[in-house]
């Protein structure tokens, strides 16, 4: 009776028993693929296992930079944010220059041709041969003495341009603005032309009509996109939308094994951003004025001593990844504090690691 008894009882808890298994498989499993896996640099071990072993996070790279000096200045005007029918650009030289627009341009030729060294660029723009056949319309051919701002208004002859829907092939106005000095009397690093891509706002593109890109062509062959900077406290100095009289030109990749540099480019020759009566102070600690400019994002908000604590923009939250110095750091005293280095578990740098790429996925600004 009591065999039979217990065989019943064991019966009964047969189905417990199955799912233990399962659960206990199941278990086994995921700690053997957590400990042997390695998901966004952060490896399994480290998250099964913890130690009191921290990694000290690297510190961030100076970005070296070579200050170079753009001759022209290129910008749209309000009233040009209409149509086809006029467009207005306000354009300064230091240098003879001539000024060569095109409306319809194909952009792959365009690019292909921006990497033509100089003198092939500037023969073929000396003998009207830049873009043959891969322009929709031709604009104005001037050559132009050093002057400072001047208003070109440019206007599109008939019949309209076939740009087709997005995304397109063909950017709608292209203006070539380049220097006309013989090429022996041109320094290797000196800018020798400014290549300006426009969106003009239509009925199949309804974004507003802006400058898309700038390029910088260098005599020694050197192309780079031209980009601005940010400034991040207020706007005493009287500048446009936040902006700073300084650029950053980013080289752009190419086939070639040459070294390509990162370009400051100050809008005005041998000027200083900012003055000593007239200093932006850090947006972190409001006493230090800025000196680091943030790559990727180009902001220019933090001081010297508060760089070292950040790890992302205390304006945009994004990570850093290098910086620039745009002005002298005299104020920071000869021996900075040492660095206080804030440690985090491996498993908070896995989640927000994850965090970040989901932020990303979804289209949002961190």
């Amino acid at each position: 009776m009591t065999l039979t008894t217990m065989l019943v009882s064991v019966a009964e808890l047969s189905n417990i028993f199955s799912v233990l298994a399962v659960l206990l498989c199941f278990c086994a499993m995921v700690l053997f693929i957590t400990r042997n896996m390695m998901v966004l640099r952060v490896h399994g071990d480290d998250i099964v296992f913890p130690n009191n072993l921290h990694q000290v996070p690297p510190r961030i790279p100076q970005m070296n930079m070579m200050k170079v000096h753009i001759p022209f200045t290129f910008k749209l005007l309000e009233k040009s944010k209409s149509s086809y029918s006029e467009v207005q650009c306000s354009i300064s030289s230091q240098v003879q220059y001539r000024i060569q627009v095109y409306w319809g341009v194909n952009i792959r030729e365009l690019h292909i041709k921006l990497w033509r060294p100089w003198s092939t660029l500037r023969d073929a723009c000396l003998s009207g041969n830049l873009l043959t056949g891969y322009f929709q319309q031709p604009g104005p051919s001037l050559r132009r003495d050093p002057h400072s701002d001047d208003i070109v208004t440019l206007s599109l002859p008939a019949p309209p341009l076939e740009l087709g829907t997005p995304p397109r092939l063909c950017y709608p106005l292209v203006i070539f603005l380049l220097r006309l000095d013989p090429e022996d009397h041109v320094h290797p690093d000196e800018t020798v032309s400014l290549i300006n891509v426009v969106h003009i706002k239509d009925a199949v593109c309804t974004l507003p009509t802006s400058i898309l890109a700038q390029y910088l062509k260098q005599a020694n062959g050197q192309l780079s996109c031209l980009k601005q900077l940010y400034l991040a406290t207020g706007n005493p100095g009287g500048y446009e939308d936040g902006q700073i009289p300084l650029a950053v030109a980013e080289p752009i990749n190419s086939d070639s094994n040459g070294i390509r540099h990162t370009l400051l480019c100050p809008s005005n020759e041998d000027s200083a951003v900012w003055n000593s009566g007239g200093e932006q102070l850090c947006v972190v600690c409001q006493y230090f004025p800025l000196s680091r400019a943030l790559l990727p994002c180009r902001h220019t908000c933090i001081c010297a001593s508060c760089f070292d604590k950040l790890e992302r923009c205390p304006m945009c939250r994004g990570s850093i990844k290098s910086y620039f110095c745009i002005r002298g750091e005299e104020y920071m005293p000869l021996q900075a504090a040492p660095k206080l280095t804030q440690t985090y578990s491996p498993l908070y740098t896995w989640l927000d690691s994850w965090n970040d790429r989901l932020i990303d996925f979804l289209g949002f600004q961190r």
